[in-house]
């Protein structure tokens, strides 16, 4: 069994190797898209400050998704397994379409039709699960309004300035909003991988200390190990960067400038960073997606290409069902497959 637990914990950092490959997109398409940075320097830029953010934020976004999602006694290895695998599948497939997807979305459906499949209906604490499918639709809406509202301001206090100093003060500037940014994709998808190990491992009784700290399993002081790991495979994953959908998010849904990518960072940083706080497991994707739109609307409602953001919320609409069916296949067939070896 403590095999086949850690090999199952190896299927989880390549999970989160997968968030940061997917996800990059939403850490430096800005800041490509306006030629602040090279591709290969953004990536590192990000990579660094996914990586920074395993220190000193809290792991409360972790404690949601290890204690909070599933009813006690019902998560087991093979339920893992089957989630683990279904989200990989459904973000490798939308990675290659060059879909920003949420990840995360993909995670918590693909854990839900796991749990479902094994224990019902009763196996979903479903008041968290409203909370997260609220923040589908609210979480673009919130990144889109302060993108919106920070574009507006900004656009207001720069309204007696040439463009090409604008350009040259928001240049240097982005580069903070794009390391908030990454510090805050870090803070709370690194946290769901580490949410997933942590409830595997408290499930096999033999190997729950080695989740916590302390090695009490009632502690929700996350094992350090558990977070440098995660932390490490998201910012690797970052670092290799998933290009396809990079090109959809910085250069199809609208013309970026410098100030319109600081806008963007910073409206959707602001808000993940918040709700990582309350440790509410929150869309990167949808979050940064919603900026950028507003940022364009700001300009003119046809500065944004709307048949791009129809494609893209499509794949959020499907995220959690597909994964979800797909992780309820996987653990019957592993379930069936079990039974018959024993």
């Amino acid at each position: 069994m403590t095999v086949y637990v850690f090999v199952i914990i190896a299927i989880a950092l390549l999970f989160d190797f997968s968030n940061g490959l997917n996800d990059a997109a939403n850490s430096i398409a800005t800041v490509v898209a306006t030629r602040v940075l090279s591709p290969r320097k953004a990536v590192l830029w990000a990579a660094f400050f996914n990586f920074v953010a395993a220190f000193g934020f809290g792991t409360h976004v972790a404690t949601t998704i290890g204690k909070g999602l599933v009813a006690p006694g019902i998560v087991d290895p093979h339920m893992i397994l089957a989630a683990l695998t279904a989200a990989i599948v459904w973000t490798v497939f939308c990675t290659r379409k060059g879909l920003p997807i949420s990840v995360s979305h993909a995670l918590i459906g693909a854990l839900g039709g796991a749990a479902i499949v094994k224990g019902g209906m009763h196996a979903l604490v479903w008041s968290r699960i409203a909370q997260v499918v609220a923040f589908i639709v609210l979480s673009p809406l919130i990144g889109l309004v302060l993108g919106a509202a920070t574009m507006a301001v900004v656009a207001l206090i720069c309204r007696n300035r040439t463009p090409r100093s604008i350009d040259g003060t928001f240049r240097w500037a982005q580069l903070l909003s794009a390391a908030v940014y990454s510090l805050s994709h870090g803070l709370n998808d690194a946290q769901k991988t580490m949410g997933i190990i942590f409830a595997l491992l408290i499930s096999v009784p033999a190997l729950a200390g080695w989740a916590t700290r302390d090695g009490n399993p009632a502690s929700n002081e996350i094992a350090w190990w558990i977070i440098l790991s995660c932390h490490a495979a998201i910012a690797l994953g970052t670092y290799l960067g998933g290009w396809s959908v990079i090109k959809t998010l910085g250069h199809k849904v609208t013309r970026l400038k410098p100030v319109s990518g600081f806008c963007a960072e910073a409206g959707g940083g602001v808000t993940i960073l918040a709700l990582s706080a309350l440790g509410i497991p929150v869309s990167t994707t949808h979050t940064i997606t919603g900026a950028i739109f507003g940022v364009g609307m700001v300009y003119r409602l046809g500065a944004v290409r709307w048949k791009v953001g129809q494609e893209i919320a499509a794949a959020w609409v499907l995220t959690l069902p597909a994964a979800a069916a797909l992780a309820g296949l996987f653990y019957g067939a592993l379930r069936t497959l079990i039974c018959a070896v024993s």
